[in-house]
């Protein structure tokens, strides 16, 4: 049996999510991929044991993004009249940034090697990236003279500002993890070797928290970009209601009061 083109592995409360098509580069083209990522997430959402997901890609890149060989020879949905291309995005590719957008667990990308085209984009859908020295993110379109069509615009704007996202979409460039950093597109560079550990390490601080506040934060945090002042305050108010009640928030205050680790329960 050949192994799974998508990895998913629990752990601690940690969910890691491994694109497995290294032959490949871990393209996203094709029903196969996306169907086994959209899985993958549906999994990690539903899974209540689960507070945070790791998403990294198996060898030596992160995701190639699109299959430029299928594009170059109109095979799968490149084939196929505009309209019906229009279909097989909404109904294929489209669907992933939408499971993450609105996955309640936050999200790390562990950026092990190059993030080409579809694959930068991905790890703008996340919500925080950790890059390997070895990794690059290019957002390359219009050097195969398309754009973003899996939501990249809309996720790039929002993580670096206008004039950012700009240079990189018209430049259409590829750029190593130093200058990713210093453009704000990753929290950190680590050593190749010591990438997963470190996004771990990171992800364990978040696993170590309430679970269902940890989610309730998440969910905040989206409404923050899209809600006005007054509604957002209101919304607030209702969760923090909410999180009033729970048995994790009385845990965590007897345990600040009593100098322990809390433990908490999900309750």
């Amino acid at each position: 049996m050949p192994d799974p083109i998508v990895l998913l592995d629990i752990k601690d409360r940690i969910a890691t999510v491994t694109l497995n098509d290294p032959d490949r580069r871990n393209p996203i083209t094709g029903k196969n991929m996306i169907e086994a990522m959209l899985d993958a997430f549906d999994q990690v959402q539903r899974n209540p044991d689960i507070s945070v997901m790791i998403l990294t890609g198996a060898g030596s890149a992160f995701c190639a993004g699109g299959d430029i060989k299928a594009m170059h020879s109109k095979t799968d949905q490149f084939g196929l009249p505009p309209l019906d291309v229009a279909e097989s995005y909404i109904n294929g590719i489209q669907r992933i940034p939408l499971a993450l957008y609105n996955l309640d667990v936050p999200t790390i990308a562990a950026v092990n090697g190059p993030a080409v085209g579809a694959g930068c984009d991905l790890t703008m859908m996340c919500d925080m990236r950790i890059a390997s020295e070895k990794a690059k993110f290019g957002e390359v379109f219009l050097n195969l003279g398309i754009i973003p069509g899996d939501a990249g615009s809309w996720f790039l704007i929002r993580r670096l500002g206008y004039q950012k996202a700009a240079d990189l979409t018209f430049s259409a460039r590829m750029i190593d993890a130093a200058e990713a950093l210093d453009l704000d597109m990753v929290l950190e560079v680590v050593p190749h070797d010591g990438l997963m550990a470190r996004a771990r390490e990171k992800a364990a601080v978040i696993a170590a928290k309430p679970p269902r506040t940890v989610r309730t934060a998440k969910r905040l945090l989206r409404n923050a970009e899209r809600m006005d002042l007054p509604d957002f305050l209101n919304t607030a108010a209702a969760y923090q209601a909410l999180m009033h009640q729970t048995g994790d928030h009385h845990e965590a205050l007897s345990a600040f009061l009593e100098k322990r680790q809390p433990t908490y329960s999900g309750e």
